[in-house]
């Protein structure tokens, strides 16, 4: 997956989902620039994220610290075969996230497609995240979360991969038949 010539970009998108999904704040400052700039559109009211956020201290509060105090046992996907730069931003990089809500009892599958500007660095000077979908099932006991985690490629998912998976999943776990909709990556928007 990753090329001398990638491998800056790889190690900050790798930094930034090791943060989110770990809840480890101090891994922003390997991906993101000081003065970075979040911005989010949603197409789902199943989740709620203030549309700009600049600062890596304002951007970590609510992507790591306010997120991770409300969702457990995140695992966020790049879904792709490969990563493309241009110009210093990776444009329509779908991904998927699989994640537990406790308070709910409660699993929470999303899609989407992130967007990263960077700088010369290469640190992330603007990053935009477009949830497409957000749907939250009752999940007691975490059971279809660790289903729908097991077997998958982490953090680089194919789609291929994906699409094999989850077709396997909606044919034998009725429970899971919801999940056909997040077996393809979603089309950049």
């Amino acid at each position: 997956m990753t090329s001398p010539t990638l491998a800056p970009y790889t190690r900050a998108l790798e930094a930034y989902i090791d943060a989110k999904d770990n809840t480890r704040a101090q891994r922003m400052p390997d991906a993101f620039a000081s003065d970075a700039e979040l911005t989010i559109s949603l197409a789902t009211s199943a989740i709620a994220f203030p549309a700009r956020t600049v600062g890596i201290d304002a951007i970590t509060k609510t992507l790591i610290t306010d997120f991770g105090a409300t969702y457990t046992r995140c695992r966020t996907y790049y879904v792709c075969d490969s990563l493309t730069v241009r110009d210093g931003a990776i444009d329509a990089l779908p991904w998927l996230v699989l994640m537990r809500e406790p308070a709910a009892g409660a699993l929470r599958v999303g899609h989407g497609v992130y967007r990263w500007t960077f700088d010369e660095t290469p640190a992330v000077s603007r990053f935009h995240i477009h949830i497409a979908r957000m749907d939250v099932v009752p999940d007691a006991n975490g059971a279809l979360l660790d289903a729908l985690q097991e077997g998958l490629s982490y953090p680089w998912l194919p789609p291929a991969e994906l699409h094999a998976r989850f077709t396997e999943l909606v044919r034998s776990t009725p429970a899971l038949s919801f999940v056909d909709a997040f077996a393809r990556p979603v089309d950049a928007q």
